[in-house]
């Protein structure tokens, strides 16, 4: 992954003309939340990243329907799936074009070779690529790709075959996740040859509706349409990502037509937007969940009974109802309340402040104890304000004895530290990245995601991973479901999080935006523009 050390005081710039001043019309700024981690997602996890990379400069196999989040066509025409679900052919796109930089203009149409770099990079260790940029493919990784993957054959230009090791009913869907955005493996030939390896990440190439133009880190992206866009005209040919974390400074930024486009407001800005005439307020339902992770990796969060503890403590309601605002449910499960398996009749963990202190008696606790609180830096439809959430949570530990130091990092510092295991607690949440359960049961809590990174209580229960492995190798939706609830009743049992809150995605643009869309799954540009 490339470090901010890497990425910072660099200008990436002029791999197209670019006009000193751009036509207002032909323009288009987008008020993004944090730098990005890196310009190639298979590299990255965070949805910052995600939307300044795959969802700006790549494609993928498959992308998703808006209304049942179903895979359909993308970079693959089609695909058919053995009988015994072991082997799947994607027929490929023809006449798509890759976009140019300044070190290299391509000679050929996407074809099955760049689908085949693009998974052998993260799969193969011997890969040449596998290491550059520090080579950490924590999605691959998570969904455990490297053995499910048993062969990628190329039948022709125009034809993958994946043969997989077992069933997976969550393939599909997974080729049109962000990480499996399509790189050009002629680009990656080229720079391996002139030593510049790197640049296949630092200097994107790829087959979306834009290219980089220039990247200043904590300031700004700018970005330049692909005349040649294989899904139609893009209508903007300047799009410009101004980074602003600070939520405030966007609403500001968007009402003095500074940007046309806002990720995130705050539900405190939901009713001056609204009373704008110039604004438009926009909402989707989400798939998403926010929660506080325990580090169950460490004292005293080891202890189940601790863990039960602070979930008895905290008044997620009050919490909901104060930062939410309407914009986000209680939650209770990993899973959420709108997705296949999810569990209706699962317990929850009431406000019971006496139980809680109760529990921590019984764990050798009466006196309670100190810890950390970790608080994003950065506002999420699950978690709008977590700097507010925090402090209820430290608020409501307090009474039963539990003294909470809440800190904060910088984006990225965070997200490493989190991997790392350095928090005792950390608030952090999930939106889904395909639609399936599957993304959230087994990405956000199985033992193999402690050492990919997102796992970020560091929990591993055997009977749970049992669970999700058979429901992820069932074609039979009805069972997989039963699979999930038993794994739920698992997860509330055990309490590796204190689960807080179903979020509904919003966002705000200038009324006279048309065509820019925001699905569960991500952000399009390509059919954004001003009128």
């Amino acid at each position: 992954m490339l470090t901010r050390k890497f990425l910072t005081g660099l200008l990436f710039s002029t791999l197209f003309p670019a006009s000193a001043a751009l036509a207002a019309e032909s323009t288009l700024v987008y008020c993004s939340v944090a730098s990005p981690e890196s310009f190639n997602p298979q590299l990255a996890s965070s949805g910052p990243t995600f939307v300044a990379s795959s969802q700006t400069l790549y494609n993928r196999l498959v992308t998703f329907d808006p209304k049942d989040n179903s895979p359909v066509p993308s970079l693959a025409t089609s695909w058919t799936i053995s009988p015994d679900g072991k082997t799947y052919t994607f027929t490929l796109r023809k006449g798509v074009k890759f976009n140019s930089n300044k070190y290299f203009t391509p000679t050929r149409d996407f074809n099955a070779d760049d689908v085949i770099f693009s998974v052998m990079r993260q799969k193969d260790a011997n890969n040449p690529y596998h290491n550059v940029s520090h080579g950490s493919y924590e999605y691959f990784n998570d969904l455990e790709l490297s053995s499910l993957i048993k062969e990628v054959n190329k039948l022709d230009d125009y034809h993958v075959q994946f043969v997989l090791t077992k069933p997976d009913a969550a393939f599909l869907a997974d080729w049109g996740m962000d990480f499996a955005s399509i790189l050009s493996a002629e680009y990656a030939d080229a720079m391996l040859k002139k030593g510049t390896p790197e640049y296949v990440d630092t200097w994107p190439i790829g087959t979306g509706p834009y290219a980089l133009q220039q990247y200043k880190v904590d300031s700004l992206i700018r970005y330049i349409a692909n005349p040649n866009y294989w899904d139609g005209a893009v209508p903007t040919k300047h799009l410009i990502f101004s980074i602003t974390p600070d939520v405030q400074t966007r609403l500001a930024k968007l009402e003095k037509n500074e940007c046309q486009i806002i990720p995130a407001p705050s539900p405190v800005q939901f009713d001056a937007i609204k009373k704008d005439k110039d604004l438009t307020l926009h909402s989707i339902d989400g798939l998403s969940v926010g929660y506080l992770a325990f580090n169950t990796e460490k004292k005293p969060f080891d202890n189940v009974l601790v863990r039960q503890a602070l979930n008895y403590a905290v008044d997620k309601k009050a919490i909901v109802d104060a930062v939410f605002m309407g914009s986000g449910t209680v939650a209770k499960s990993p899973i959420p309340p709108t997705m296949m398996g999810y569990k209706k009749d699962l317990p929850d963990y009431d406000y019971n402040p006496e139980k809680a202190r109760a529990l921590l008696k019984q764990a050798g606790f009466a006196n309670g104890f100190e810890t950390n609180l970790w608080s994003m830096p950065v506002q999420r439809p699950y978690n709008p304000n977590s700097r507010r959430i925090a402090e209820m949570i430290q608020s409501d530990w307090a009474k039963v004895g539990v003294k909470a130091k809440i800190v904060t990092w910088e984006w990225g510092e965070y997200l490493s530290g989190l991997r790392k295991g350095e928090h005792a607690t950390a608030l952090y949440g999930w939106m889904s990245d395909n639609g399936d359960p599957d993304n959230f049961a087994d990405t956000l809590l199985s033992c193999g995601s402690i050492k990919s990174g997102s796992n970020a209580a560091h929990w591993c229960n055997k009977d749970y991973d049992a669970l999700v492995t058979k429901a992820k190798e069932t074609s039979d939706p009805a069972t997989r479901a039963k699979l999930y609830q038993q794994a739920q009743t698992i997860f509330y049992q055990q309490a590796p999080w204190l689960t807080l809150a179903n979020g509904k995605t919003f966002y705000a643009t200038r009324s006279n935006v048309t065509g820019y869309s925001v699905s569960l799954m991500g952000s399009d540009f390509s059919k954004a523009k001003l009128n």
